[in-house]
Order: C-alpha cells, then sequence, then structure tokens
C-alpha cells in the first residue's frame, strides 16, 4: 500500500475506465493528436527527415530514425516547494499498466506495459523540490515506444497532483499542530466520487508524519468512503442539524446520543448553536455527568461507559462573537473560534464541578472527568492558525480542517503540480539526452523496477 509497508494497492482499487481511457477520452486532446500522428508515420515508414545538431554534431545519424515507433525516456516530478508526499503513485502504475498500448486494424487492444521499462517509488516517500527543474526527484520513470502511453499523461499527472495536493496538505497541517491529531473534514468541499482516493491520501501523511517524527497518531476521517482503500472507517458525532432536531437542546441532543450510539464511539459536544459555547459546553457536562454517577452508584459500569463526555467542539462563525466573551476591540480575538474562547471555555471546563454541590466521595470523581474533556476546534484552521494557536499555549487538543486540505499552494511560490517530460530518446540502442532547454534526466536512488506482476 505504501513505503510503510513495501505493498502496492491493486489495480482493481481504483475501478478505472479503462475502455474509455485506452481511446484518450481522459486525455488533453494534443496527446490524442500525437499518437494518431506516430501510428500514421508508423504505417508510411516514415524516417526522420528534419535536422538535430545537437546529436549529428556528435556523430550520432539520425537519417534512420523509425519517429513513428520512437523509444522515450519519461519522467515524473513534483514542483511543490521544499517537497510533496508522494501519493497517486500506485493509481498513476494501475493506469499506465491497463492502459498501455495501441488498438490494431481489426480493433483489438494489444497490451505494451511489459515491454516497457517502467520504475517507481511508493506513495508515502518524501518527494523533494527546491525550485530547479534541472535538478528534479523523478517518482515514476518509464523507457518504452512513446506512443504507447503517451494520451496517458494526462491522467497520471492528475493521480499524482491531487494525491499529492492533499497528502502534503496534511503534513503541513499535522506539523503545524505538533503532534496533536487532526480530523480530515474536506469531504463536503468536493465530489463524493474522489473520498476513497482524498482519505488514503490523508492515511499516508499520517503514516509519514508519524515515521518522520517517531509520533503514533491514529487518523480520523469522517466518512466510510475515505476509508475504502485502506480499511478505515467514518467517526463522528452530532451536527447542527442534528441539534435543530432537538429543539436546540444540545444537553438533550447528547443525552440521546450517548444512550443510543455505541460507547466506543467519543462524545464530543457540539456546543455552538446558540453561540453559548461555555452555557452550552455546561449544561452537557451537567447532564451527562449526573447521569454517569447514577449510573455507576448503581453499579451499572458499562452503561455509565456512554455518559463520559471526551470531548467540547466549538465551530462558531467567523463573522461571530461568543455570547460568553466580552467584546476586546479586536476582531481576531473576538470572532469565531478564537484563542480568547478555547483560554475560556477550558477554565469553565475545568471548573465546572465546583458548581455541583456533590457528595464528598465523588468530588475528585467529577473533577478528573472534567479535566480530561478534550476540546476540538473546527472552523476555517490552516497551518498558519495552527502555529498560532500553538505558539500561544492555546488549550486546543484536537484540530479539523475541511477546506485547507483541497487548496493549491499558493504561498509556496509553486503549485502543487506535477510534470512528465521526455527527458531522453532511443536512436540505434543507445540512449541520448533530449529533453526541452531547462529539463534534463534526473536520477532518483528511491525508484524500484516495476513488473506487471508487481500490480495485482
Amino acid at each position: 500500500m505504501s513505503v510503510f509497508d513495501g505493498k502496492r494497492l491493486p489495480v482493481t482499487t481504483f475501478k478505472l475506465d479503462v475502455d474509455r481511457m485506452r481511446r484518450g477520452w481522459y486525455s488533453d486532446k494534443y496527446f490524442y493528436n500525437i499518437v494518431a500522428i506516430l501510428t500514421a508515420l508508423a504505417r508510411q515508414g516514415y524516417r526522420f527527415g528534419g535536422t538535430c545538431p545537437e546529436l549529428s554534431d556528435i556523430g550520432v545519424d539520425i537519417s534512420r530514425v523509425d519517429t513513428g515507433n520512437i523509444e522515450v525516456e519519461m519522467q515524473w516530478f513534483t514542483r511543490r516547494r521544499p517537497f510533496s508526499v508522494a501519493v497517486g503513485v500506485d493509481k498513476a502504475l494501475a493506469i499506465l499498466k491497463e492502459c498501455t498500448g495501441y488498438y490494431d486494424e481489426e480493433g483489438r487492444f494489444v497490451s505494451t506495459f511489459d515491454r516497457m521499462e517502467v520504475s517507481a517509488v511508493h506513495d508515502g516517500v518524501l518527494a523533494p523540490y527546491a525550485g530547479d527543474p534541472m535538478n528534479v526527484f523523478p517518482v515514476i520513470k518509464v523507457q518504452g515506444r512513446y506512443r504507447d502511453f503517451a494520451m496517458l499523461e494526462t491522467p497520471t499527472l492528475g493521480a499524482l497532483t491531487r494525491g499529492s495536493r492533499i497528502a502534503t496538505n496534511v503534513y503541513e497541517v499535522l506539523e503545524a499542530a505538533d503532534g496533536k491529531a487532526i480530523l480530515f473534514f474536506p469531504a463536503r468541499f468536493d465530489a463524493y466520487e474522489v473520498q476513497a482516493a482524498d482519505g488514503y491520501a490523508y492515511q499516508i501523511a499520517v503514516q509519514a508524519y508519524n515515521a518522520h517524527r517517531n509520533e503514533s497518531l491514529s487518523p480520523f476521517i469522517s466518512t466510510d468512503a475515505q476509508g475504502d482503500w485502506w480499511g478505515g472507517a467514518g467517526g463522528g458525532t452530532v451536527a447542527h442539524a442534528a441539534i435543530a432536531c432537538f429543539l436546540g437542546d444540545t444537553a438533550e441532543t447528547m443525552m440521546a446520543f450517548a444512550s443510543i450510539v455505541p460507547p466506543e464511539i467519543p462524545r464530543i459536544a457540539l456546543v455552538d448553536f446558540k453561540n453559548d459555547c461555555i452555557g452550552e459546553s455546561l449544561k452537557v457536562m451537567h447532564r451527562m455527568f449526573h447521569h454517569f454517577m447514577e449510573l455507576v452508584a448503581a453499579n451499572r459500569m458499562e452503561e455509565a461507559r456512554r455518559y463520559k463526555l471526551y470531548g467540547i467542539r466549538p465551530d462558531t462563525s467567523g463573522n461571530l462573537r461568543d455570547f460568553g466573551l466580552e467584546p476586546s476591540g479586536d476582531a481576531r480575538e473576538d470572532c469565531g473560534v478564537s484563542p480568547r474562547l478555547v483560554f475560556a471555555l477550558r477554565e469553565s471546563i475545568d471548573r465546572a464541578w465546583e458548581s455541583w454541590n456533590l457528595p464528598p466521595e465523588w468530588v475528585n470523581v467529577a473533577k478528573i472527568w472534567c479535566q480530561e474533556i478534550k476540546i476540538a476546534v473546527t472552523g476555517g484552521f490552516t497551518p498558519e492558525r495552527i502555529r498560532e494557536f500553538e505558539e500561544r499555549g492555546v488549550p486546543a487538543d484536537i484540530y479539523g480542517v475541511g477546506s485547507y486540505l483541497l487548496s493549491d499552494c499558493a504561498r509556496c511560490g509553486t503549485s502543487n503540480d506535477y510534470t512528465a517530460d521526455v527527458a531522453r530518446v532511443k536512436i540505434n540502442d543507445h540512449w541520448y539526452d533530449m529533453a526541452k532547454v531547462g529539463r534534463r534526466s534526473c536520477d532518483n536512488p528511491r525508484l524500484q523496477r516495476i513488473n506487471a506482476g508487481d500490480l495485482r
């Protein structure tokens, strides 16, 4: 599945539209055109009739080059600085395996994948890029007849670009959070068809972060589809719409949730429905703890587990100041899920037990019950905002991140794009440099030779 287990995703994972992909349905038209041209020239027996001083000046005989059947070396590489978490390699390889070839005169597809030399890294490798396209880190290299795979440049680049963009964004967020959990919340911001691939990219990024930082974070996804390729399952608690079904009573909503949903699902209360995060948190805590206490007193321990509150989630809109905060005159401090709000929440949560008029034997239990409640913050979080929270010591325990994880990386000074270039051509059984100005063939010691048998 990745560099972390040395396996690759089976080709069937991707549910490729093979027939149309082979015919160029998903390819930029100029690739279709060059395949048509090269195929026609091969049938005509055409031989190169132009000039190439770069080769003729060094004594290479180019007069008999079979252009229609020319073999090339192509390399795929990232252009995101300072690196990309490479994801989409397995999908790109699946596309190459299933769609490399040509249609014969009877309209039958002839696969030529096994005639090519293909090498690739594993998903999860950190692919560096310093901004110099003359020195790149290829994640895939192919040597073979160009017209057999020319139309696959578009879909393979798309697979690499999207997967790596999401994985690298996740990695950035994890670094900013400095070891705290990140909830993967972008499903609502894109087409449902991409959830499986996106969730896989997120999971690979978590593994990459753990490997490079010696951490043991777990992935947290919000839909089952996001876990399709790696066996994960979506998790979650309540939405604002659920609270509306309970007529705006957040505490009643959580009591119903706790009574019905299996106890292994963390109880995280969404507390901004009435724009009073502190007040709603205290109501939820009071209801849940007192029922917890009653069940424990009745020795119904398994049922009591249902009423252990795992966390509080403020999700205040960025244009609102929470009811519990006095205005400071600074919109950044007043509105949305601000540092001020999270500090105030933490203090209120930790001290909630003091007003519960508890029997002496329950005081310490209640104190610990309150202090163990985590704060999960959501709503417009980016690496910069998370880093600010961490630098200020804001007591957020979990960050939920959504649309940023799908975003491009303009502030990186470049994009998330991958590029594929022809770097060399084969003439008379020898390879010669043949890249556009500003490009060249580059080595990568992490490339591994790929055979059809490696791609089940």
